[in-house]
């Protein structure tokens, strides 16, 4: 099921890159933007977790760097039938993790430093959870694939701002309206096609990282935290990065940010339901 979705999701946004592509430039537009595409399917299957964990400073860290999250992470994975996954921690203020990979075997979690300061071990192991069921359920690579291609339309449409690259005026069959209508909605395009395989992504990670750790109740905790310290402090790499905010588990985006248009994530208050209903039906 997992390999379907990632297929299609592959499918759709190399679709997505070729009508940028024929806009911008026309039949040689979408000639390059073809290959482009083949060459960024290929590369983000293998690279994209390299590439996201690199896009943020992440640190792998060991048992002696960092015992109490490795010990957590170590149970957990135990728990969920689970190899070990890489542990990762970001040098940022702003309390968040994701979880990265292309498969169990190649997993990897990371947490920042803000959100190791402000949990206690429970609700850390609530995140930790979350970000393994993530793995469990197999739509990590999805989501950093969604990441990357996002990342690389962005990028290709603004390099269309300041270069001739998709062709000559000839040969441009969206002409001048059509390249600006695409360096606009080309992103939000993007985005809506991470929020399709994103929102339902979190929910079910709530559940099963909510049974994973045990409580429904240390999740509820740890996401009520992460809500109000992300708005206090928000991720300015991530800012930069909007095409991967949907990795993290609360949104990492400043409110009033207009990057606000690649926010994926459901509404807090319903997870926070979702998770303390699930606590009084264990009980």
């Amino acid at each position: 099921m997992a390999d379907s979705k990632t297929f299609m999701l592959m499918a759709a946004l190399t679709a997505l890159f070729l009508v940028v592509g024929q806009l911008l430039g026309g039949q040689s537009g979408m000639t390059m933007a073809l290959i482009f595409a083949v060459g960024i399917n290929f590369w983000a299957y293998w690279n994209s977790d390299t590439a996201v964990l690199n896009m943020y400073g992440a640190r792998q860290v060991g048992p002696d760097e960092a015992p109490e999250l490795h010990s957590i992470v170590a149970e957990l994975a135990r728990r969920g039938d689970l190899p070990m996954p890489r542990v990762f921690i970001i040098d940022d203020s702003s309390p968040n993790a994701f979880a990265t990979g292309r498969d169990p075997e190649h997993a990897a979690v990371a947490a920042t430093s803000g959100l190791l300061r402000i949990l206690n071990r429970e609700e850390l192991a609530g995140v930790m959870a979350h970000e393994l069921a993530h793995v469990k359920n197999r739509d990590i690579l999805i989501g950093t694939i969604a990441a990357t291609f996002a990342g690389a339309i962005t990028s290709i449409t603004q390099m269309a701002m300041f270069s001739s690259m998709f062709g000559n005026r000839e040969d441009n069959g969206g002409g001048g309206l059509g390249g600006l209508l695409m360096m606009i909605l080309a992103p939000v395009a993007a985005a809506l096609i991470q929020m399709a395989v994103s929102r339902s992504r979190e929910y079910g990670a709530d559940d099963v990282g909510a049974m994973m750790c045990g409580n429904p109740l240390w999740l509820a905790s740890a996401l009520n935290k992460l809500e109000s310290g992300s708005r206090r402090v928000p991720m300015h790499e991530a800012e930069m990065h909007p095409a991967s905010a949907h990795l993290f588990i609360v949104n990492p985006l400043a409110t009033d940010s207009v990057a606000q248009l690649f926010s994926t994530h459901p509404p807090m208050g319903e997870r926070i339901m979702r998770l303390q209903q699930m606590a009084v039906k264990l009980k």
